[in-house]
Parts: C-alpha cells; structure tokens; sequence
C-alpha cells in the first residue's frame, strides 16, 4: 500500500533522533565538534543558514557522505561517530535523510525537530550569504512559502 509522505515521516520518527532548536544551541555552545550539515536546496541555504552549517543539498547527501564520487564532501566522510545534525526547513526532510545516514554507518546522526524554520520561530539567529546576520521578521516570511492552488488536495 502506498504511504503519503506525512505518513513515510511518522513511521521513521520512531527510529531516529531528533532534538529541538533550543536543545541545539546548547549542543553548538558545548560541543566543538558537533557537525551541522544543512540539506536545503542552494537558494534556500543562501537566504538564511545557522552558522557554521556545512550546506550539502539532500540530493547528493548518500554520495557526499561517502568516498569516490565528484560529491564527496571528505569533513562528513570523517564524521561517522561524530554528533552530525542535519537541518531543513521544517524537520520533514532531515527526518529521512538521517535515517538513510544511519544505515550508512552514522552512529550519532540527528534530525533538528522543526528545522530552521523552529529554530527562527525559537528567535535564534540566522545569517546570510554574505555571513550578515537576517531579520527574524524577514526569515519567517523566507521559510513560509505560500502553498499554490494547485498543489492542495482535491
């Protein structure tokens, strides 16, 4: 039977971890080797990122975790038994793409619950691009796209 993605998401949850916004600027403040991997698209990392994020879109996160492809990203090749979060907007990507590193081999690999989205709404600071930190204002209208007509349900 085929599952709607909503549905995909709630049977990972149980099989990974997850941690809130507020539990993570904790682990970033005492933990200097805790690797923050955003898996956002390139446009979505641009408008507004968490510091110190290392930004490999989820397409090519299987391939940049691992040796031998032109997407190889050696720092999260090495980061096997090191504390990696992954990050997206809302939780719903980062949920599956630790699962995945999981079975990858990743022992301490965890999903930001509520994304960068939560970590905003939680009135943690963002930066751009250009490393300039961004109005929280700005960044919730940023990571709330609007939903089109046609893409609601019928």
């Amino acid at each position: 039977m085929a599952k709607t993605f909503k549905q995909l998401i709630a049977d990972i949850l149980p099989q990974i971890e997850e941690v809130f916004p507020w539990d993570l600027e904790e682990i970033i403040a005492n933990d200097p080797t805790v690797l923050l991997v955003d898996i956002r698209e390139i446009n979505e990392f641009e408008g507004c990122y968490i510091k110190g994020s290392l930004h490999i879109p989820r397409g090519i996160l299987e391939t940049a975790c691992d040796w031998d492809y032109p997407d190889t990203a050696p720092e999260l090749v090495n980061a096997r038994d090191r504390r990696v979060i992954l990050v997206c907007r809302s939780g719903n990507r980062s949920a599956p793409a630790a699962f995945v590193l999981q079975l990858m081999g990743f022992n301490k690999v965890v999903s930001l619950r509520t994304g960068i989205k939560g970590w905003n709404d939680s009135d943690l600071p963002l930066i751009d691009a250009k490393g300039e930190a961004i109005d929280p204002d700005w960044a919730d209208q940023f990571l709330t796209p609007p939903i089109r007509e046609d893409q609601l349900s019928k």
